[in-house]
Parts: C-alpha cells; sequence; structure tokens
C-alpha cells in the first residue's frame, strides 16, 4: 500500500514538473493590444459573434479582420471602448446597428417543463424547475442559442433586447441639410 502511494506520488510530482518546465519552454508572448481588448469584451464565450470565443474575437479585432461591431451581448458601450482602444470610426466599422443583441424568449404556453433548456444555458439565465414553466431573465441571458437548439418542442426563440432606461442612448441627431451646405 505505502509502495503504491509513494509511486504515485512520485510520478504526480515528475508530471508535474514536467509540465512546468515545458509551459516555460513554450511560452507564447501575446500582443499586449489582445489583452486589453480581451479585457473590454464581456467574457461569456457565447460565440454569437462567429468566433470561438472572446479570446478568438480579441485576436481578430487585434489583426483587423474583424469589425469592433462583432458583439452583440456587449452592445453599444462595448462597440465604443472597442473602437477607442483600435482607434477607429464606428461609422467605417459597419456603425453600431449591426450588434443588436438578442435574449431568449420563452412562449410558456408551449413549454412543458423538461429542464433541457435549463442545463444548457452557461449563464443560468433560465429560471425554473422540472415539469414546470422556464423563463429567462433578460438580463442575465447572453443570446447564446444553446437553449433554442436544445427546446424539443420548439417553444424558445431569439428576440432583440428590450429597450430599458439602463441601456437606452440618446443617438446623435442630424445636422439639418442648411447647416451641412454651409
Amino acid at each position: 500500500m505505502i509502495a503504491a502511494v509513494a509511486s504515485m506520488s512520485a510520478l504526480g510530482l515528475g508530471f508535474g514538473l514536467l509540465l512546468g518546465v515545458a509551459a516555460r519552454r513554450f511560452h507564447v508572448e501575446t500582443p499586449p493590444i489582445v489583452d486589453e481588448i480581451e479585457s473590454v469584451l464581456p467574457g461569456t464565450n457565447c460565440g454569437q459573434c462567429g468566433f470561438p470565443g472572446c479570446r478568438g474575437a480579441a485576436d481578430a479585432i487585434a489583426d483587423g479582420s474583424a469589425r469592433v461591431t462583432l458583439c452583440p451581448p456587449g452592445g453599444r458601450d462595448v462597440a465604443v471602448k472597442l473602437a477607442e482602444i483600435m482607434g477607429a470610426d464606428l461609422a467605417s466599422a459597419g456603425g453600431v446597428e449591426e450588434a443588436v443583441p438578442l435574449v431568449a424568449f420563452i412562449f410558456e404556453d408551449h413549454c412543458t417543463g423538461c429542464t433541457k433548456c435549463f442545463k444548457r444555458c452557461p449563464t443560468d439565465a433560465i429560471v425554473g424547475a422540472a415539469k414546470q414553466i422556464h423563463t429567462v431573465v433578460t438580463d442575465a441571458c447572453i443570446g447564446c442559442d444553446a437553449c433554442v437548439e436544445a427546446c424539443p418542442t420548439q417553444a424558445i426563440l431569439l428576440r432583440s433586447k428590450p429597450q430599458t432606461l439602463r441601456g437606452w442612448y440618446w443617438s446623435k441627431p442630424a445636422l439639418p441639410s442648411a447647416e451641412v451646405a454651409a
């Protein structure tokens, strides 16, 4: 028994040291702008932007292959911060109108309470229990589409996030045509 414990401990220590040396030897430095961009992104790794996570989206924004308006869960605030970091103009980046955050909506009359959506939600935005009707907490939902795919009764769909006082902003008014010509 003691020999088994000693041999497993020696193997664990040996492999741990080997992994530590490999991590230092093969470490790859990333540009600091990628870390800065990733810190601005929500960090939910929902994949709604088309990249495999917020780190992949940050890499794509940093190398210029993606627009700063790619994050629907982040919305306008994240797009503005990313434009400041990258020194880009939001109008030339495709506009903020493309970044419409989506949230899940459950048609409660079609919900059977199977909890498949509840188990798939990465942010625990779905509230309910087995054999009971479920509902979505819109402030916690990131619109990742995982619950829509898991629902067997097709009672869930994605809608644009409802406008609240917290997310509302006043768009800049357009100048009248007489002032533009002057």
